[in-house]
């Protein structure tokens, strides 16, 4: 079993970069991941934009967008998009610090999953740093609808410390139909279970999302397109519940966005990026409901710290 509050804050050993093709702009995007010091947190850097202006932080009420896909603002009205798949693979990979450099408005969309993330991650190496990672316990269950979405957290119980979902999905196809999982992270981990599950789509909706300006950069190399009677890529699925775990990944990449790592039990129904974002809310807006923690420590519930600034990196 994992035991997060007995951690130290992490980053990366070395530099990381890639580069790839926006899923919605369609734009050839360079991507640098950099070490960043302690209580960092998450924050993208966009080189496109003048550097006064430039850095985004990675926290849940900075999202502005939730359509297919997250998108974050800051307060000069700059964004970033579809940065959840890669917000998964810090969690996954236990990142809690990083400066993400983009030559674009977007995250590159990669193969559609979190796994060249995971990879990218890996290569560059976890390193501890000299500050205790903060917890955020849920103490009280918190619970939010939007039409036919429902999304909970509710405390652990005897003790136990981590991080558990359990999803359900239903779509009207029959290719995916109803698809319910569970994973409980103390037993499991987000590289074994969830990295490797791509982002779908239906071929229907294709011509539609281009015309509003969507997905000009999708293909059958970075998503799975779904048809009436199968899915259309070659190759296949990579999990026969692919649907299902790439929705988990989501949701892991959304609630990281709290800008903490999260000690409680969460389900969904129906999830998206929009009633993800408004789970988090709905937590921070009532103190009672957590509390932030480290070893030995209890702390005030606080609100995350949007950084204005970037800490020197090499």
């Amino acid at each position: 079993m994992t035991h997060y509050n007995n951690s130290a804050q992490t980053t990366l050993g070395n530099k990381v970069s890639c580069d790839g093709i926006g899923l919605h702009s369609g734009a050839q995007i360079n991507m640098v991941i950099y070490p960043a010091a302690a209580n960092t947190g998450i924050v993208f850097k966009r080189l496109d934009i003048p550097v006064e202006q430039a850095v985004v932080p990675a926290q849940f009420d900075a999202v502005c967008e939730t359509r297919l896909g997250t998108t974050l603002r800051n307060r000069h009205g700059v964004t970033v998009s579809t940065v959840e798949h890669l917000m998964a693979a810090f969690w996954g990979i236990g990142i809690d610090n990083a400066v993400v450099e983009l030559d674009g408005p977007e995250v590159p969309i990669m193969d559609g999953s979190s796994e060249p993330f995971v990879f990218m991650l890996e290569c560059a190496r976890v390193i501890k740093l000299a500050a205790p990672r903060q917890i955020l316990r849920v103490l009280k269950s918190v619970e939010v609808k939007d039409g036919e979405s429902v999304a909970r957290v509710e405390p652990n119980v005897d003790g136990d410390e981590g991080c558990a979902i359990g999803i359900e999905i239903q779509f009207n196809s029959p290719v995916i139909d109803r698809q319910a999982s569970f994973y409980d992270f103390r037993e499991t981990t987000f590289k074994q279970s969830l990295s490797r599950a791509r982002t779908f789509g239906f071929e229907h909706e294709v011509v539609a999302l281009r015309k509003m300006g969507l997905a000009l950069g999708g293909s059958l190399e970075n998503a799975i397109v779904v048809g009436k009677d199968g899915v259309l890529n070659e190759e296949g699925l990579r999990y026969n519940d692919e649907f299902v775990r790439h929705k988990a990944l989501d949701c892991v990449g959304d609630l990281y966005l709290a800008g903490y790592r999260i000690d409680a039990r969460f389900s969904f129904l129906r999830p998206g990026h929009a009633i993800n974002n408004k789970l988090l809310r709905a937590l921070f807006a009532d103190a009672s409901a957590f509390e932030i923690v480290q070893p030995g420590k209890v702390t005030e519930p606080v609100f995350p710290v949007v950084h204005a600034a970037v800490p020197v990196y090499a």
